[in-house]
């Protein structure tokens, strides 16, 4: 039998964009590499081991809505995601056909779960359960990416997300999903008798909890920064074992939480605004995150996939 070489694949937009700033080696150090992810519209990711970006969403076959969870969680309320509004702002709809999106935030989770979780012959990384989504910049797409990570982990059979609206001085994340704020996250930081899981919302979308940036104030570093931080964030790893927390931190330069935030995660996902912003700001932000071992760059609004990929259309092509 003739001997062939094997032909190699495309570069993915992760590698492309990698090789686009060249920063594998500046993240790594020593240490192993790191995997990427996806945002708004379009997008590419960039260092190490990547993870595919998101495309813009295409309309397919619809899949039946489950039946609506109970409005009560044992004596917990559930919120109501507002999906009309989710779908008005281009999100991921977990209940909906599988579009080019949707497909894309699948291939950029898996191997974020694999660092998380470990598995053929990967071990887990520390705190790996937490993952950091951050830019340099405001406008640049993060907590687009953070909420259809969140959206589509939660759909995981083994396991449940829980969302953290980390900018604590802008919070956006319950305004996009369409749900009343309440006491969050500051607040247990900065008083010890709130029990943090008092404070986490449930929702009717299963699989997702949110947790509220809480009350605003001037000291959000400082008590970040403080001992009962770990304390309060080891409680929500400890509660539920299955459970993933994505944060959706502020700007890494327009806000110094981000910093003290990435000492606390196993894994941070640098959104990048292709052809925005500059190489400067992003060696500057990754500077800042350098609490964090394992950082992946995501390449957000690229508006071209030179291999023709049409994620989500294979689900609506009639054989």
């Amino acid at each position: 039998m003739n001997k062939h070489t094997p032909i190699k694949p495309p570069a993915s937009l992760l590698e492309r964009a990698n090789e686009l700033y060249d920063f594998g080696a500046a993240l790594r150090g020593g240490a192993p590499a790191p995997a990427p992810i996806v945002d708004e519209q379009t997008l590419e990711t960039a260092p190490a081991q990547p993870v595919a970006p998101a495309a813009a969403p295409a309309a397919v076959v619809a899949s039946p809505t489950p039946a609506p969870r109970s409005p009560t969680r044992g004596t917990k309320p559930v919120a109501k995601v507002d999906r009309e509004r989710l779908l008005s702002l281009n999100f991921i709809d977990p209940y909906g056909s599988v579009t080019g999106l949707s497909e894309e935030f699948r291939i950029v989770k898996r191997q974020l779960l694999l660092a998380a979780r470990g598995g053929k012959g990967i071990d887990a990384i520390p705190h790996g359960e937490r993952i950091l989504i951050c830019s340099a910049n405001p406008n640049e797409g993060k907590t687009f990416c953070a909420v259809n990570l969140a959206l589509s982990m939660a759909s995981e059979k083994d396991n449940r997300v829980l969302l953290v609206d980390a900018d604590f001085a802008k919070p956006s994340v319950l305004a996009r999903l369409g749900i009343e704020g309440g006491r969050g996250l500051m607040d247990a930081l900065a008083d010890p008798a709130i029990d943090v899981e008092d404070l986490v919302i449930e929702t009717d979308i299963e699989g997702l909890s949110i947790l509220p940036a809480g009350a605003q104030t001037n000291q959000d570093t400082e008590y970040l920064a403080a001992s009962r931080t770990a304390a309060v964030l080891n409680q929500l790893t400890s509660h539920d074992p299955s459970r993933i927390i994505i944060f959706d931190s502020p700007p890494a330069l327009a806000a110094s939480p981000a910093s003290v935030l990435a000492l606390h995660v196993g894994q941070a996902v640098m959104v990048v605004h292709a052809d925005v912003t500059t190489d400067s700001a992003l060696r500057d932000a990754l500077s800042l995150l350098s609490g964090c071992e394992h950082i992946q760059l995501l390449l957000n609004r690229a508006k071209f996939s030179p291999t023709g990929r049409k994620f989500g259309n294979y689900y609506g092509y009639g054989a």
